[in-house]
């Protein structure tokens, strides 16, 4: 463990666990460390914090160093330099960075939502660094911009929102930073009562601070200028993933999606394997036991 990682416990989310507090040369990284074994990185997603892993990563812990943290702008990480914008590959430089800090050479990343994306991002450029990664509800950007009709965006409309020139959508969600996060989860967890109250207060905690919705909006924004073009231009090279690559997607979103993921992801990765959950969009929530089913089998996997 690196000297300036501050042997506690980070609260009553992550028994066991470490706070995580690790300065990089712009994001200083708050978030969760615990365990031993093989490194292994878990990735949250919007609008969420560390915390989402709560129910995943103590039991990951008991066979992996497991490293949680927020995403550089969310929650308790905070960036020290906005320019260049924050893209995934600045997201995915950063978590590198991370990870030296740490004594990690090769790792495994696990990645829900915006963290699947940086995490994939990560696995691209980064290739021998990436030993394993899992991808939770997500397929590559370009793709999924690919397959955008009335219903993804009905459903997904916050992607076109957020993603509106600054400072717009920061004045907006000023107005009722609470009503809208709850709004957003609400959907994503089929009722916010699904989701265990002291982790919807860390959420909305985090939601209220200006920063941290600035720096939601720059990952959206992020998604439709120049994370799309790292992928088209990755896509045009032929460039995929080396690890081995697991797949994970909710069965309930599936229905309403025409976008198979696997045959998507096998665009992208020579080895790929993955099924459908039940639950919401909220996997590591909604579906912990099925997620970590999964995911033991796909990191315990050897060959």
């Amino acid at each position: 463990m690196a000297p300036d990682v501050e042997r506690t416990a980070t609260n009553g989310f992550f028994p066991g666990f470490a706070k995580l507090d690790i300065e990089t040369d712009d994001v200083s990284f708050g978030g969760a460390i615990g365990g031993t074994g093989s490194p292994l990185l878990l990735l949250h997603g919007y609008p969420q914090t560390h915390v989402a892993w709560r129910l995943i990563a103590p039991t990951l812990a008991k066979s992996h160093a497991v490293i949680v943290p927020d995403l550089p702008g969310y929650g308790d990480s905070q960036t020290r330099n906005d320019q260049p914008r924050w893209t995934k590959r600045r997201v995915a430089n950063a978590l590198v960075g991370l990870m030296d800090r740490l004594g990690h050479e090769r790792f495994a990343v696990v990645g829900h939502d915006r963290g699947a994306r940086a995490g994939y991002r990560l696995a691209l450029d980064s290739p021998l660094r990436v030993s394993k990664y899992a991808s939770l509800t997500v397929v590559p950007t370009l793709d999924a911009f690919a397959a955008v009709d009335k219903t993804f965006a009905l459903n997904t409309w916050h992607w076109f929102f957020l993603a509106q020139p600054a400072d717009l959508p920061e004045r907006m969600l000023a107005a009722d930073p609470d009503a809208y996060i709850d709004a957003v989860l609400a959907k994503m967890s089929g009722g916010l009562e699904r989701i265990d109250p002291s982790a919807l207060d860390a959420y909305r905690t985090a939601f209220r601070n200006p920063d941290v919705r600035h720096a939601i909006c720059e990952d959206y924004r992020a998604a439709t200028s120049e994370d799309l073009e790292h992928d088209a231009s990755d896509f045009a090279a032929g460039r995929k993933l080396a690890c081995p690559v697991l797949v994970l997607w909710s069965e309930r979103e599936q229905k309403e999606s025409n976008v198979a993921p696997l045959h998507t992801w096998s665009r992208w990765a020579a080895n790929v394997t993955g099924r459908g959950l039940p639950g919401g969009h909220l996997l590591p929530e909604d579906a912990p036991n099925e997620v970590l089913s999964a995911l033991g089998s796909f990191l315990n996997d050897v060959r």
